[in-house]
């Protein structure tokens, strides 16, 4: 005989602020047969957190003891207590998440709150209460996210300044992350440290003296300290923690703090270049993150101002300058900012970085006025340079050839930025 009964779902969500658990609880009562009790869980991250959507890919089903959820993970190296709340910090970890960890303890080596199911992804949208996407991580990329295979999370923290995330990749090898935006990888990180020292010191004969803003992971220094022309080397990086996490995890990068001619400054690059005296640098480097919060002022006019008055005549910047597929606007605004303020050349030039968004970045080069700089043809090639092979390590991506074709840009490129460059 066929068997009837009901059965009855409850269901509720319980938001931690990046994803979203939905609690079911399914009691059925049977006319021929037992009763019965059954009970899941659903994590919910991204835009798809409305319980509308509940079939979107980018929810998980996990049984009571959350099995097949690589959850979230507490700091390491900060004492936590047995719920994974950090001494002095509250983290929200979905209780699935906790009880995916006790049952199944290889889990905790890939929890974090931007990583779901052993992905890392970044950046990502929501819908706040108004169905408005909100960027929780960044808003110069709506609308994509590139992810990565987690193997270990190797470091969480928080400084005055931003989160720091370190994890061991399935592919690129170690990761770093600020504020949910990749920075580096093990992988492909000398295609934009070599391009973005390399461009403007091998435009240049004999430079001297060199400034770097931002930097704090040592691989711009690394390769600045190649050129034995070199006396002297500031670096002003306003986070402190990221050059001792860097130093920890990254040592490859952190090499270049221990050149004897590097000088660190800790705090605001702005301020330090109102300081500076004029004429005091042969070339920045500014190796900034991406201009919001407080990387913001550094794409403004009077940076730019005080930098082409910390430059001696035919000195030369070299700066981060984003994605030509998707910034042109502010590329256009950050050339006619430096038309007016730089009596030399100014160009534009890019570099293939896989984990970056849209997989390219962009580097906007300047020279002072006084003895005319040719960008495009490199007078200090780096490979008659003694100091080439520093620290036995060969350039991986950076040569002569691959200078003069960072400067060849895409028709569509040159019809947006032609009426500034």
């Amino acid at each position: 005989m066929e068997k009837l009964g009901l059965s009855l779902n409850l269901c509720f969500f319980l938001r931690n602020g990046v994803s979203d658990t939905l609690y079911c609880l399914k009691v059925g009562i049977a006319r021929f047969g037992k009763p019965t009790l059954g009970f899941s869980c659903r994590v919910c991250v991204g835009a798809e957190r409305d319980w509308r959507l509940l079939r979107s890919e980018e929810c998980m089903e996990v049984d009571a003891a959350g099995r097949d959820l690589d959850c979230l993970k507490i700091p390491m190296g900060k004492e936590s207590d047995e719920n994974g709340v950090t001494k002095g910090q509250v983290k929200a970890i979905p209780p699935c998440c906790l009880k995916a960890r006790a049952s199944i303890p290889e889990n905790e080596a890939k929890c974090h709150s931007t990583v779901v199911s052993g992905w890392f992804s970044g950046p990502r949208s929501r819908p706040d209460g108004a169905g408005k996407a909100v960027y929780y991580n960044n808003p110069m990329w709506p609308g994509e996210a590139h992810s990565l295979k987690v193997e270990n999370i190797l470091f969480e923290g928080k400084s005055d300044y931003q989160e720091i995330l370190v994890f061991e990749s399935a592919t690129y090898g170690k990761v770093l992350v600020l504020d949910g935006i990749v920075q580096l990888t093990e992988k492909d990180e000398c295609a934009y440290q070599e391009m973005i020292a390399h461009l403007p010191l091998c435009s240049i004969p004999s430079p001297k003296t060199v400034l770097v803003v931002g930097g704090g992971d040592g691989g711009v220094l690394r390769e600045i300290s190649r050129h034995s022309s070199v006396e002297r080397i500031d670096i002003c990086e306003i986070d402190e923690l990221v050059i001792d996490v860097c130093k920890k995890f990254f040592p490859d990068l952190y090499v270049g703090f221990e050149d004897p001619r590097v000088r660190l400054h800790v705090g605001d690059a702005a301020e330090f270049l109102r300081k500076a005296p004029q004429g005091m640098y042969d070339a920045i480097i500014v190796d900034s993150s991406d201009p919001v919060g407080p990387a913001q002022e550094l794409v403004e006019r009077p940076f730019f101002e005080t930098t082409a008055r910390a430059l001696r005549p035919g000195g030369v910047l070299c700066n981060q300058a984003e994605s030509m597929w998707l910034h042109t606007h502010l590329i256009q605004d950050m050339i006619s900012i430096c038309r007016e303020t730089f009596k030399g050349s100014v160009h534009y030039a890019w570099t293939s970085v896989p984990t970056y968004p849209s997989g390219v970045i962009g580097f906007l080069i300047c020279s002072t006025g006084g003895p005319p700089v040719n960008f495009l043809n490199p007078v200090n090639p780096i490979e008659k340079l003694d100091g080439a092979l520093k620290f036995k390590r060969e350039l991986r991506f950076y040569n002569s050839e691959v200078h003069t074709a960072a400067f060849a840009l895409p028709s569509f490129v040159k019809r947006e930025i032609r009426a500034v460059l």
